[in-house]
């Protein structure tokens, strides 16, 4: 292979996966690197004891038809179509999301009830003038009581940070569309067009890892190489080019490649890390200021079978440090060995590298986990067979105060260089889902093809709001079929 004409796509995950299809379908030499063992990233499915893990919990739905053409021509029938049932329970009781009127009425008691109904008027008259943080937002939409009740202490959970110092761009992008008034509406007069919400989604039959092998394989069967344990050590630049590019293999040894264009879906800390020479000082202190939450999923096999029947729950009470946990046999009767007696869940705990939950060892995860759902009671009498531990760094791109100032000194200084492009959630620091990291995927795989009109993959989906509606370039995606 000519190494000059040759397309070099950093990060095996669904954006850079989805880039590197679209190149070799359109001719050009294409090699992936993935420093870890499995593609997929945070989207990868992982095995134990037959039991099925997602990282997680990953829908496949969106509102790009270039996206959804791509997914079920690479799934075919493997791709199967699944009821969402998600809920929150707090306080020893369930609460259907969107909202029931009645259902939360009984939850709460009358005088709650008439509490949040007033909190909720009152901020609607006099709202926050300007809505810089989360906790702002949140309470100019469905006022201060329902917002310590209900968002509060969950949001911090899983953020590990006060909602006054969660930027708004968070809740814009996870919950716009929602507001206390159109809950109730929806929820009295029984309409289902709550613009936030779904009630299906597609998911393929083995978990979402199935998508990403299927995509390597097709990416290998056009010509393409995917290799995996190859991390990259060093990108040298000159004159405003990448020139090379250092990889190190699973045992150290190491190769130089010299490829005509790099398309990286590695964070941008990493990023900026790893270039040769460093950029200049402001650019190398943005970097190291980005913050990311990480992740630890801890999943449990219980000894009984249909415990509730939630895809997955969201769990607001202080009183455990579980943030989320799935029920993986509701997403697809697949990830589990033996449905008919047993169930696998994924307790989530959400934190930071470093913290006291991350520094537990797995026996102590397992004996935690297996405490606190214990603590919730959602299934009396149910007992934990076996468990496993998966850590997940760099899950999250945190939205703190100061993320976009950061994430602008490093774009415009990338710009810079010619043949770098920078995709997917990690690779722009942005709370993207699998689909709009695709999207950024794809229009780099199509600025290669036409180098004199491209689109600025910073601009894709930068208003999207939460499940999966997104903001695309006037000019359409091409090549996905």
């Amino acid at each position: 292979m000519n190494q000059n004409q040759l397309t070099l796509i950093v990060g095996g995950g669904p954006a850079g996966l989805t880039a590197a299809l679209l190149a070799v379908r359109s001719g050009r030499a294409t090699t992936v690197l993935e420093a870890s063992a499995e593609v997929g990233g945070i989207s990868r499915t992982e095995v134990h004891h037959g039991y099925r893990y997602d990282i997680g919990g990953h829908r496949f739905y969106t509102k790009s038809e270039a996206v959804s053409k791509l997914w079920h021509e690479v799934m075919g029938d493997d791709f199967l179509r699944v009821k969402r049932l998600s809920r929150i329970f707090f306080g020893g009781r369930f609460y259907s999301y969107p909202l029931r009127i009645f259902e939360t009425l009984n939850n709460l008691g009358p005088a709650e009830s008439f509490a949040i109904a007033a909190s909720y008027v009152r901020w609607k008259i006099s709202p926050h003038p300007a809505e810089e943080t989360f906790e702002h937002w949140v309470t100019n939409r469905f006022g201060r009581r329902l917002f310590r009740t209900f968002f509060k202490a969950y949001t911090e959970k899983v953020w590990g940070i006060p909602c006054t110092e969660i930027r708004a761009d968070w809740a814009a992008q996870r919950i716009k569309g929602l507001s206390l008034r159109s809950a109730v509406t929806n929820a009295i007069f029984c309409r289902g067009n709550v613009k936030s919400l779904i009630e299906a989604f597609d998911y393929p039959r083995l978990g979402p890892g199935m998508m990403w092998e299927k995509f390597t394989h097709a990416i290998r069967a056009a010509g393409g190489e995917v290799h995996l344990q190859r991390k990259v050590t060093s990108f040298r630049h000159e004159k405003g080019r990448i020139t090379a590019v250092d990889v190190s293999n699973a045992v150290g040894q190491q190769e130089t490649l010299h490829p005509e264009h790099i398309i990286s879906s590695i964070p941008l800390r990493s990023l900026v890390r790893q270039l040769d020479p460093p950029p200049p000082p402001e650019v190398v202190a943005a970097a190291e200021s980005l913050k990311y939450r990480d992740f630890i999923l801890v999943g449990l096999v219980v000894d009984q079978p249909k415990l509730f029947p939630d895809n997955w729950i969201y769990v607001h009470s202080p009183a455990v440090s579980v943030g989320r946990i799935q029920n993986f046999g509701n997403w697809s009767p697949a990830m589990l060995p033996d449905h008919a007696t047993s169930s696998s869940l994924g307790m989530e705990y959400f934190c930071s590298v470093g913290d006291p939950i991350w520094n537990l060892n797995s026996e102590e995860l397992i004996a935690l986990a297996t405490r606190e759902f214990a603590t919730l009671n959602l299934a009396p009498g149910a007992r934990v067979r076996h468990g496993v531990v998966i850590r997940q760094p760099k899950a999250y791109p945190v939205y703190d105060a100061d993320y976009r100032r950061h994430v602008e000194t490093i774009r415009t200084w990338l710009a810079g260089l010619e043949n770098l492009e920078s995709i997917g959630r990690n690779g722009q620091h942005r709370y993207n889902n699998q689909d709009h990291s695709m999207l950024t995927g794809m229009f780099a795989a199509q600025n290669l093809q036409q180098p004199g009109a491209l689109t600025d993959l910073w601009d894709i989906n930068l208003e999207r709001s939460y499940y999966e509606e997104v903001t695309l370039p006037k000019k359409p995606v091409t090549g996905a079929a």
